[in-house]
C-alpha cells in the first residue's frame, strides 16, 4: 500500500508500479493511480474546461497530507513499499536510481526490478498565491522541518513549478523526497533477491538546475524540467510573462529566491550520496556495480529504442512499429507483447519533440508511428503543438496515429490516462513475450552500438568505460 502523502500520479511511482506489474506477468491498466481514474473518467472531457481542472487540483490534494502529517512519512515505509511492487524472486540484477521511462524499459527487457531515489510527497496547502515563490518557499517550511527530521537519510527538494504544474500547485506543494543511503528494507529486498555475483545498475541523471539551499539536507527549486528553461524561471522572459497575463496572474514574472548552486534535479537529478552506499552495499555482498550516466532524463531513449529493434532482429521479429510513451503513460507489458520498439519523452515538450525528431531523423524508418502526448491541464510555455507531434507522425512509412489521445481537448485530455492503456491492448499483432534479455545480450549489443556521449557506462572501479547508443 502506498504511504500516505506520496503520490501515486507520479513519474517515480507510475513507472515503478508499471514495471513491478510486468514483472508479475501483467500489464498496468491505470496509469497511475489518482482521483482522475475512476468510472467518471471516460465523460470527463464533455465537462466544461473549469470544471476538468477542479478536478485535476482536487484530485492531487486528495493524495495530499496536511502540514502537520507530512513528518509522519518514514523512509523504511517508502522502502518497504518500493520492495513489495515487485514479486520476490531471484534477478540475475536490480536497478538503482533515476526515474525514466526507457530505464523501465530497459529493465523489462532484462526482467529485473527499479529502485528509485526519489519519490513525492505531496503536502497540502493555501492562501499564498502561487505566484511568489519566495512566499511558498516560507510557507513550506512548516512541513519540510518535520520530514528532515524523522529521516535523517532523506534530502528534501521543495520543487515549485507555476508552469507545469500550475493547476496542482494551487493546492499542494510538491516535496521531492531522495534517498541518500539504501536503509534496512531494500537492502535486504535486494540481499534476498539478487543472485550471488548478481549486478547492481546504478541510473544517474546527471541534470541539475539552479536551486537555493533552506538547510541541511534542505533545498528549494523553482521550476523544473520542461519547456522552460531555468534561467526564465528566475529571470523572466516574454514567454512567462505571455504565460501570467494568460493565467491573469498579478505578477509579470516570478521574484524567485536567489540561488545560491546547481545541485541534482528535484524529480529527475541523481544525488551521488546514495552511490556511495550502493557500492559500500555492493562490495559487502559481493555484487557488481555498473553506473548509467546521462545528462537528461530522455537522453537514454534512443539507446533502449535501438536494444529493443536490434533484440526483435535477434529473435526473427519485425522492428517496424514504434511506440513512444510520455512521462507516466507507460505499458512494458504490452510494449513487449505487440512486438513495439519503446521511445520515452520526458513530457510532451517542445524539447522532447526536437529529441524524437533527431531519432527519426538517423534511425532506420518505422512503417508504424503510435504516440501519445501526456496532458496536465495547462497551457504551458514550451508546450510542442499537436500540429508539430502530427508532423511527427507523418513520417511513419506506412501511417501515424495518437494512442488514447483526444488532440481537440489537449493538454486537458485528462480521460487519455485511462485511454491510453486501452489504446495499447488494441494494438495490431501479438508475438510471444520473450525471456529476458541476458546481461550478456546487453553487453554484446552495446559493443555493436557505435559511440554516443549521451549515454556512459562505467563500472564501480571507474574503469572500462562504454559509450553506446546510435543515435543518441
Amino acid at each position: 500500500m502506498t504511504p500516505r502523502g506520496i503520490a501515486n500520479f507520479d513519474s517515480a511511482s507510475a513507472l515503478m508500479q508499471a514495471l513491478g506489474q510486468f514483472l508479475r506477468g501483467q500489464d498496468f491498466p491505470r496509469v497511475g493511480a489518482s482521483a482522475l481514474t475512476t468510472p467518471l473518467a471516460p465523460v470527463i472531457n464533455a465537462l466544461p474546461r473549469r470544471v476538468r481542472e477542479a478536478g485535476f487540483t482536487w484530485g492531487g490534494w486528495r493524495e495530499a497530507v496536511p502540514p502537520h502529517e507530512a513528518g509522519r512519512i518514514r523512509s523504511e515505509e517508502i522502502g518497504h513499499w518500493i520492495a513489495a511492487s515487485y514479486p520476490r524472486r531471484p534477478y540475475p540484477a536490480a536497478m538503482i536510481g533515476s526515474a525514466s521511462g526507457a530505464a523501465i524499459s530497459l529493465c523489462a527487457a532484462l526482467g529485473i526490478p527499479w529502485l528509485p531515489q526519489t519519490t513525492l510527497l505531496l503536502v497540502r496547502r493555501s492562501g499564498v498565491d502561487i505566484d511568489e515563490p519566495r512566499a511558498i518557499l516560507e510557507a513550506g517550511k512548516v512541513a519540510a522541518t518535520p520530514v528532515l527530521e524523522a529521516n535523517p537519510d532523506l534530502a528534501l527538494h521543495h520543487m515549485h513549478d507555476a508552469n507545469q504544474d500550475r493547476l496542482m500547485v494551487h493546492r499542494v506543494e510538491h516535496f521531492r523526497l531522495k534517498r541518500q543511503r539504501l536503509g534496512k528494507a531494500l537492502e535486504e529486498f535486494l540481499a534476498e533477491t539478487v543472485i550471488p555475483g548478481g549486478t547492481l545498475f546504478l541510473a544517474e541523471c546527471g541534470r541539475r538546475w539552479p536551486t537555493t539551499r533552506v538547510a541541511d539536507r534542505y533545498v528549494f527549486q523553482l521550476g523544473g524540467v520542461g519547456g522552460a528553461t531555468s534561467q526564465e524561471y528566475l529571470r523572466g522572459s516574454p514567454r512567462v510573462t505571455a504565460l501570467l497575463r494568460r493565467y491573469r496572474s498579478r505578477h509579470q514574472a516570478w521574484d524567485a529566491p536567489d540561488p545560491d548552486g546547481e545541485r541534482p534535479e528535484a524529480e529527475w537529478g541523481f544525488d551521488p550520496t546514495l552511490r556511495e552506499d550502493v557500492i559500500r552495499f555492493a562490495q559487502a555482498r559481493g555484487y557488481r556495480v555498473r553506473r548509467i550516466l546521462f545528462d537528461e532524463p530522455d537522453d537514454f531513449s534512443p539507446l533502449v529504442a535501438d536494444l529493443y529493434r536490434w533484440w526483435y532482429r535477434q529473435r526473427g521479429l519485425d522492428a517496424s512499429r514504434l511506440l513512444v510513451q510520455t512521462f507516466v503513460q507507460s505499458e512494458p507489458w504490452w510494449t513487449l507483447r505487440t512486438g513495439s520498439v519503446p521511445f520515452w519523452l520526458v513530457f510532451s515538450v517542445e524539447p522532447a519533440a526536437k529529441r524524437l525528431e533527431r531519432y527519426l531523423e538517423h534511425a532506420p524508418p518505422f512503417d508504424d508511428i503510435r504516440l501519445t502526448l501526456f496532458s496536465h491541464g495547462t497551457d504551458s510555455i514550451g508546450l510542442a503543438s499537436v500540429e508539430r507531434w502530427h508532423a511527427i507522425l507523418n513520417r511513419a512509412g506506412k501511417g501515424g496515429s495518437f494512442l488514447g489521445t483526444d488532440t481537440r481537448a489537449y493538454p486537458w485530455d485528462f480521460a487519455a490516462y485511462l485511454r491510453y492503456s486501452r489504446a495499447v491492448r488494441q494494438l495490431p499483432s501479438r508475438v510471444p513475450m520473450p525471456p529476458p534479455l541476458s546481461l550478456e545480450q546487453l553487453d554484446a549489443f552495446l559493443a555493436e552500438a557505435p559511440d554516443c556521449v549521451r549515454v556512459r557506462w562505467v563500472d564501480s572501479e571507474g574503469i572500462g568505460t562504454v559509450n553506446a547508443g546510435k543515435t543518441g
